[in-house]
């Protein structure tokens, strides 16, 4: 696949640097290193390798990724990882897709509080469905999600959600038969709202009183237990967005899906279309429209663009997959390797891990390297040293 005509790094090169300069003190480490990362990812500055091809003998040249989750080039060999790894969860039942949103007065001071809100909403949402699904009313069973943070809207507006993917049932209470959901049908979508706006308010509310809430500008008189539960009433009364699809059509299904979300930065760079005197104008999907009056285009100065860009940089270390219920990692194993053993299956070989214990004979592991014109093997002749590091902060002089 060849390089797009626009890149985000296109953008961060041309007019970061000014930007940079002029929001001096109001953009944070994590910001920084994030435009340093996607400006020099697959360039010089970060070193690379000369390549030979065996077959036509033309030289390449390829450069080292950044590596970092929130550049647009870098997430596809990360996402196939986690899909190979993922493959072998799967089970031969319908799965279903929950999105719960937070209200955007909510989603405003979660933008200065981003690890204690957006780890709030991955707990509640995991809670919500746990709880619901335990009810002998609704499922009556132990059930798992993997829950998949996304920040952003179409337009690049900051807009928390968390995808949720739920396999159709669970195991019983005593974990000695397997509970199915009704075809086509997971649980009651207003029941799962309500307890998600009940739930998220309380833990707000404790958040706060414990002094783990930061803010700022307009927001700070929050900072006052009065006024924040004034501020918090008209939230117990509005209407939470939680909605379920349709079930997946299958395992595949289910995988094409994880494959576009999991790993997704808030805009690819196939959606850019032009940066020029007008500014960065970009595809957006209107989903208050319907048809094909949804598909837009939108036109953004480079420095809002960027600007908007970055609402959606991550704090260090947070992990934005996580997985709850019968799929929480330290259980895992043992909670699919029961529910395949009710259903009456066994577990299946992914292609990926089958391949890879072929390649493990001598002459058989397949090229790192491979050439774009004749698709024969590449040759590592040089290795090239990066020109300089991603932005870090100063090492303390001795």
């Amino acid at each position: 696949m060849g390089r797009p005509a626009l890149e985000v790094a296109d953008i961060f090169r041309e007019h970061g640097p000014a930007w940079r300069e002029a929001q001096r003190g109001h953009l944070s480490l994590a910001q920084l290193k994030v435009m340093s990362a996607i400006t020099q990812c697959r360039t010089a500055a970060l070193g690379g390798h000369v390549l030979r091809c065996e077959g036509c003998g033309t030289d390449q040249i390829a450069y080292n990724s950044c590596r970092n989750r929130h550049c647009p080039k870098c997430q596809s060999v990360a996402a196939q990882r986690w899909l190979a790894a993922r493959q072998a969860d799967l089970l031969p039942v319908e799965y279903y897709h929950v999105v719960f949103t937070l209200p955007a007065p909510i989603a405003d001071i979660a933008y200065t509080n981003k690890a204690a809100i957006y780890g709030l909403l991955f707990d509640v949402a995991a809670s919500v469905l746990q709880t619901i699904a335990a009810d002998p009313r609704h499922l009556g069973a132990r059930i798992g999600a993997t829950l998949v943070l996304h920040t952003w809207g179409s337009a690049l507006t900051h807009h928390p959600h968390v995808h949720g993917i739920v396999p159709g049932g669970g195991l019983s209470p005593n974990g000695k038969t397997w509970v199915a959901c009704r075809p086509g049908f997971f649980l009651p979508v207003r029941v799962l709202s309500r307890l998600f706006r009940r739930r998220f308010i309380e833990e707000l509310q404790r958040l706060h009183e414990t002094g783990k809430l930061r803010f700022f500008g307009e927001h700070e008189c929050l900072s006052d237990a009065h006024a924040f539960s004034h501020w918090l009433a008209p939230m117990r009364r509005c209407e939470w967005v939680v909605y379920a699809k349709r079930p997946f059509a299958g395992p595949e299904a289910v995988l094409a899906y994880l494959s576009r979300y999991t790993h997704r930065v808030a805009i690819s760079n196939s959606r850019l279309l032009a940066l020029d005197g007008r500014g960065v104008t970009f595809r957006w999907k209107d989903y208050r429209a319907k048809g094909r009056t949804r598909h837009k285009t939108m036109t953004l100065a480079p420095e809002e663009f960027m600007r908007r860009f970055l609402l959606h940089v991550l704090p260090g270390g947070f992990h934005r997959i996580r997985h709850y219920g019968l799929l929480a990692n330290g259980t895992r194993k043992a909670s699919l390797a029961a529910a395949r053993q009710l259903l009456g299956v066994q577990a299946e070989v992914p292609a990926s891990a089958g391949d890879a214990a072929a390649h493990d004979e001598p002459g058989l592991k397949p090229p790192t390297f491979v050439c774009r014109h004749c698709g024969q093997t590449l040759t590592v002749l040089l290795w090239l040293a990066p020109d300089c590091s991603i932005r870090a902060p100063p090492r303390a002089t001795p």
